[in-house]
């Protein structure tokens, strides 16, 4: 009995707040401020004069809306999203699924205003006297409201007054909620209420429900299935199926025996949805953020050049959160058919447990779309993983920042002699080793040299034209070539071409040893540097993201592609010959030639062998492969490493990362038009008249120096009288028999 006093007491307790609440409600609507005593500790002034200052018409964010990155054939690469969310308008939503909401949030939703003055005093007495909330006192309206000043608050100060247990927030949603119902229409609030509601389990607004839960659209969403999904919606974490799969079935009950109730639906049709199991194994987690993508050092590049972009928020904070938040659609450059046979060339040529890692950047001549960007130890943090990307310079946290790139750098120096004027027929005399020592080398801001300099070749050595150089990669050559133009001509050339420090962001240094590469290059950085070659010079920035639309399909703004001339197309063009003759037999690259392409490319192996490269391109394509020790401190990659399980016992570029190019340009090159390199002038080839004329005359005194010079002598050294020379021995004839006379007649014969 005490019970069931104390039961209707609080009943009664709650009616009588709710009456002056109700009374509060009319004076709100006829625009008018009365002074009402504060409920639950409010001051008559708290209230009244917070209710007096609120505006009527309610200021909504932007819904948070998640956002896709696309490949250039426009399938999927990542999701972003702070809140996994697609609206969709309410002709998409079925109709079950309106009726499901209504049903169990507010029945009475098209009858009445902002506030539900019946239906609010029901939902109180039922849920007092049970003791449990089982249907909704606030009006779907005023349930908006609170949704959207939530979403509006962006501090903990203004989320926790948003969500107050207080009769003071509950008049300042009813004020809200009377300029809402002004301003829309009832389907219109529907709409706006069932795209920002939590559905539990990650999954925000209706249609994200529908694909999370069951993969099926907010359209074709089933009596049970739209029945859950309307009982999430008072406790998403406690009606979460994935939490407690009773609670929700349970919850789900009360959502059809309600429809049955309001004669939504036939009792059969509730009984026959009430025994439909939960079935979650259609569950979907729609995967968030790059590293859950198949491609996910690619898509945390392309993210890192979305955040430099200023058109999409004023600091990197906006536009992070704008691409969590926008709805945005993300195109980019990468080709799925290209990465595939990139990242076959790394399953082929790699284990994801060696030692040494391996990566490789493709890019497209012409346009500086990066195709594709692959390496050998998958992304993670666990054992074998790494969240560093080994393609790209250290401008983020991801960025690794490259390797040495050894005689990869032979291309610029060639570039710059020939862009001087000397022809790739340019003999020197390379010998092995030569001394260097103290020898001043010009640069663009003066000269440098080092004082103990004494390199040699590992491979041919003698009296080579650039051609045979480039052939044989002979150090001396171009270490000679590049002190006879000077390293400012090479350097210029490199830092037109994309070149630059990839740890430090800065120009390359210009030393004695520039030409054999001494700076830190990325795959990237190489493979583009090498497409601007087979482009005839045409220079383009490396170009990941092409397009971005906002969630309504329009452009935003984003550096596209930037191409210019950055050296003469003659000059290109040499290079190119020069670089196809490594590809020929006998050259260092001879070995990774294939089909009828033209190609072109040069190796690189750094000190001590820890890391080798080939960078190659034919007309259509570029691309570098690396293969390097990762790990500092760095060591020779000849000990204690190994490259598809197997020691490295030969570091060399054109037999360790040389296969990993070949394989990978191979399957990237197939479908695409055979294309030639346009021929070098024969200027170019054999130089000027003039320059064959001194070709020839040095050519000569270079025989001459091969021929054995007699000793000097020595001052004092008394001279060396030969012997005499005697006259030959004569010795006297021979004898000879007297002379036969002849006969008169000849002999008769018998």
């Amino acid at each position: 009995m005490r019970s069931a006093r104390t039961g209707l007491r609080t009943v009664a307790q709650a009616m009588v707040k709710f009456l002056g609440v109700s009374v509060l409600a009319g004076a709100l609507a006829a625009g008018l401020v009365i002074p009402f005593a504060g409920f639950a500790g409010s001051s008559t002034s708290g209230v009244a004069g917070s209710v007096q200052d609120l505006p009527v018409e309610l200021q909504t964010v932007p819904l948070q809306i998640r956002s896709r990155i696309l490949a250039s054939d426009g399938s999927l690469i990542a999701t972003l999203y702070e809140q996994n969310r697609m609206p969709v308008p309410l002709s998409q939503v079925s109709p079950i699924m309106r009726k499901a909401i209504i049903a169990i949030e507010d029945d009475r939703f098209y009858q009445h205003g902002a506030l539900d003055a019946k239906g609010t005093l029901r939902a109180m007495v039922r849920n007092q006297s049970e003791g449990a909330v089982q249907q909704g006192g606030s009006s779907i309206t005023q349930q908006f409201v609170k949704l959207s000043l939530i979403a509006k608050a962006k501090t903990e100060a203004e989320r926790e007054q948003a969500t107050a247990v207080t009769y003071e927030r509950k008049l300042t949603e009813l004020r809200y909620a009377i300029g809402v119902e002004d301003q829309y229409s009832k389907d219109e609030i529907l709409e706006k209420y069932l795209n920002l509601v939590n559905f539990g389990d990650g999954a925000y607004g209706v249609q994200a429900a529908a694909q999370h839960y069951f993969r099926t659209s907010a359209k074709n969403l089933t009596l049970a299935q739209a029945a859950m999904l309307a009982g999430v919606v008072k406790n998403p974490t406690g009606y979460d199926p994935t939490n407690d799969l009773k609670r929700s079935r349970e919850r789900r009950d009360v959502v059809l025996r309600r429809m049955a109730e309001l004669q939504v639906i036939t009792p059969k049709q509730a009984a026959a949805a009430i025994k439909t199991q939960i079935d979650l194994s259609k569950l979907r987690k729609v995967p968030n953020g790059c590293a859950s993508s198949n491609y996910p050092f690619y898509c945390e590049y392309a993210v890192s050049k979305l955040l430099e972009n200023p058109a999409l928020g004023a600091t990197v904070k906006d536009r992070d959160h704008y691409l969590k938040t926008g709805g945005l659609t993300i195109r980019t450059s990468l080709d799925p058919r290209i990465q595939a046979a990139a990242q076959a060339s790394i399953r082929s040529h790699t284990k994801t447990t060696d030692t040494a890692v391996a990566a490789i950047t493709i890019v497209q001549p012409g346009s500086g779309l990066v195709k594709a960007m692959v390496q050998s130890r998958p992304y993670g943090i666990g054992k074998n993983q790494t969240s560093y990307n080994y393609n790209v310079e250290k401008s983020y946290d991801g960025g690794y920042g490259g390797f040495q790139n050894g005689s990869t750098m032979k291309a610029f120096t060639i570039a710059g002699a020939l862009e001087k004027g000397l022809p790739m027929n340019y003999k020197i005399n390379s010998p092995s080793p030569i001394d260097l020592s103290g020898k001043k080398f010009s640069t663009c801001k003066g000269t440098t040299e080092d004082p103990d300099y004494t390199p040699k070749n590992s491979t041919k050595s003698g009296y080579l034209t650039m051609l045979e150089a480039a052939r044989n990669s002979t150090n001396t050559y171009f270490l000679q070539l590049s002190q006879r133009t000077g390293l400012c001509a090479p350097a210029t050339i490199a830092a037109k071409l994309g070149m630059y420090n990839a740890q430090t962001l800065g120009p390359l240094d210009q030393v004695v040893s520039f030409t054999l590469g001494v700076g830190y290059t990325t795959p990237l950085m190489l493979s583009n540097a090498y497409a601007s070659f087979a482009a005839r010079g045409k220079y383009c920035a490396p170009l990941v993201v092409t397009s971005v639309l906002d969630k309504a399909g329009r452009a935003i703004k984003t550096p596209g592609v930037n191409c210019k001339q950055a050296i003469r197309q003659d000059v290109a063009d040499g290079v190119n010959r020069v670089l196809s003759a490594v590809m020929e037999p006998g050259g260092t690259g001879g070995r990774l030639n294939f089909g009828r392409w033209d190609l072109a490319g040069k190796t690189g192996t750094i000190q001590d062998n820890r890391a080798v490269w080939f960078a190659g391109y034919a007309p259509n394509l570029a691309a570098a492969a690396v293969v390097a020790d990762a790990t500092l401190p760095y060591t020779n990659l000849m000990y204690r490493h190994t490259l598809d399980g197997e020691d490295i016992s030969d570091p060399t570029g054109s037999g360790t990362a040389g296969p990993l190019w070949k394989s990978a340009m191979e399957g990237a090159l197939k479908g695409l038009p055979l294309r030639r390199f346009a021929a070098p002038t024969a200027r170019m080839v054999n130089g000027t008249p003039a320059q064959q004329k001194a070709q020839a005359e040095q050519d000569k005194k270079y025989e001459l120096s091969k021929k054995p010079k007699k000793p000097p002598v020595k001052p004092g050294t008394p001279p060396v009288v030969p012997p005499p020379v005697m006259p030959p021995v004569i010795p006297p004839p021979p004898v000879m028999p007297p002379p036969v006379k002849p006969p008169t007649k000849p002999t008769a014969q018998r």
